[in-house]
């Protein structure tokens, strides 16, 4: 059996494309990071503890678990909290290129395999009307850096290197690959 440590609609939907049937046991964790853990690693820590909190619970299982962060200046990018943070956020996006990483832990018996992608995602210069229009839209309320590149989103990307998939929260070309090696 497979585990889905993580509730996320997005990436139900992409793993029904290599698993067409799975469990889901979303990872409830304290999601403090220590401050030893470099920025860009983050991820990658908080997929490593998801899918160890499921795992416990389903030792002979294939338990996957995910994290997806926005990273630009040297700063993690959340959720935000109201549409006045979205604005904001969406405005230091605004003409930039940010890097949106997932990590992904795959456990199984005693194997472990934790890895992440990275993608850079670069924005048009928006205006304040735009950001707006954008934020009217709801689109951001619950997404990491306040925007979904699978929705109305889109629109406010210029250009995308790497993985798109991963952008909307799952790796899904890397994952199947690194699922044959478990």
């Amino acid at each position: 059996m497979v585990v889905l440590a993580s509730n996320s609609p997005r990436r139900k939907e992409l793993l029904r494309i290599i698993f067409p049937s799975f469990e889901i046991e979303p990872a409830d964790i304290d999601e403090h990071i220590s401050e030893n853990i470099p920025l860009d690693k983050m991820p990658e820590y908080l997929a490593a503890r998801k899918a160890e909190h499921i795992h416990k619970k389903h030792p002979d299982d294939i338990v996957l678990g995910f994290d997806t962060g926005v990273f630009i200046d040297n700063m993690m990018i959340g959720k935000p909290s109201s549409d006045k943070a979205a604005f904001e956020i969406l405005k230091i996006l605004s003409g930039k290129t940010h890097r949106v990483i997932t990590g992904c832990a795959i456990f199984k018996g005693d194997k472990k395999l934790v890895f992440s992608q990275v993608t850079e995602v670069e924005f048009y210069p928006l205006t304040d009307e735009e950001i707006n229009d954008y934020i009217d839209t709801g689109e951001p309320d619950d997404k990491a850096s306040a925007y979904g590149i699978q929705g109305k989103g889109a629109l406010l990307v210029k250009e995308i290197r790497g993985d798109y998939n991963n952008v909307v929260g799952l790796p899904l070309a890397l994952l199947n690959k690194k699922l044959k090696e478990i």
